[in-house]
């Protein structure tokens, strides 16, 4: 029997959590830096498509069709990205109940097929410790999603140690999905925002995770990236150079490229030859598949694009599936 085809990035709308947050003053601010961060064609685009996708994003039946047409078998089901992370306490605590519940509803519905992510209020590590617990414990969920900044604090701040902590104990995967730029309206244009903006937003929460040695602290984290880890596996020889030859860069024990090894990588690249590139830097057993489902910057045709890659046969069925189903495994890959 062959390996089932695993896609690591769905993404689930949870109406109940938008209901929580809707007419508060943060939530105000944070459609204000939205807006700012992109022009009316871009805005008026973004709400087009979220209407258009309602459904595909809360109704089961609607995401396995969809899965079906893409010959994916499985997905990893994260919530469409909506910390929140500017909540105070007691919202915060129900957000993500909210929304963790909402997940694995949705999951629970077909198990076989769909495996959920939930969230957690990193600006918050201590109850973000015990809802992650309850998430992988209690709720079957396989980890979280994370953004690439809290507030404008970084993933790498030690703020956020007991999380990873926890994370480790649990062989729970933390999916690094961003939402947002804090580039702002220097990319406002032509939707560079999210184009060049969210590979950069990775690209810098990935380097400070490796440069600060949180990745040394935490050996065994389940770290995933989404669209192929941004910009850093293409020019990670620069960060290399720079530890070798500057002590102030020497904040993790080994050359940054060593770390690649240590995480996982979303396949969401485009191109045959980006996606060989992703794996001559990584290593096959790196690489899972994703779709960014069911927005238009994802990909219908996921296992189409791996093979067009031209990989050998074991790594093609590990990316297709295998390394997928290790992550999900509760315990350590």
């Amino acid at each position: 029997m062959s390996t089932p085809v695993v896609d690591f990035h769905g993404h689930l709308a949870v109406p109940e959590a938008d209901a929580l947050v809707a007419g508060t003053e943060g939530f105000a601010a944070e459609l204000a830096a939205e807006q700012r961060a992109h022009s009316p064609e871009s805005l008026a685009a973004n709400r087009a498509q979220l209407q258009r996708l309602a459904g595909k994003l809360t109704d089961v039946g609607a995401r396995l069709a969809d899965l079906d047409a893409m010959g994916v078998d499985i997905q990893v089901v994260g919530p469409m990205p909506m910390h929140h992370y500017w909540a105070g306490p007691g919202l915060a605590v129900q957000l993500a109940r909210t929304v963790n519940e909402a997940v694995a509803a949705h999951c629970a519905a077909a198990p076989e097929r769909l495996h959920g992510l939930g969230t957690v209020p990193l600006q918050h590590p201590d109850l973000a410790v015990a809802l992650l617990d309850r998430a992988v414990t209690e709720q079957g969920l396989y980890g979280i999603s994370v953004s690439t900044t809290v507030e404008g604090r970084e993933l790498a701040d030690p703020a956020h140690d007991e999380v990873w902590r926890k994370a480790e104990e649990l062989g729970a995967v933390v999916f690094v999905h961003p939402w947002g730029c804090s580039l702002g309206e220097r990319l406002a244009s032509n939707y560079l925002g999210n184009t060049v903006g969210q590979p950069t937003e990775t690209t810098v929460a990935l380097s400070r995770l490796i440069f600060t040695g949180v990745l040394d602290r935490f050996p065994r984290l389940k770290l995933v990236a989404a669209h192929g880890g941004g910009y850093l596996p293409t020019y990670i020889g620069r960060s290399d150079h720079a530890w070798a030859v500057r002590p102030d860069a020497r904040g993790c024990a080994e050359p940054p490229s060593s770390y690649l090894r240590r995480m996982w990588f979303d396949a969401l690249v485009y191109t045959p030859r980006a996606l060989r590139h992703l794996v001559e830097e990584v290593g096959a057993d790196r690489v899972v598949l994703g779709t960014d489902h069911p927005f238009d910057m994802g990909v219908t045709d996921p296992v189409a694009r791996l093979d067009a890659a031209g990989l050998d046969p074991a790594a093609r069925d590990a990316i297709a599936g295998g390394n997928a189903l290790g992550l999900l495994l509760k315990g350590h890959a």
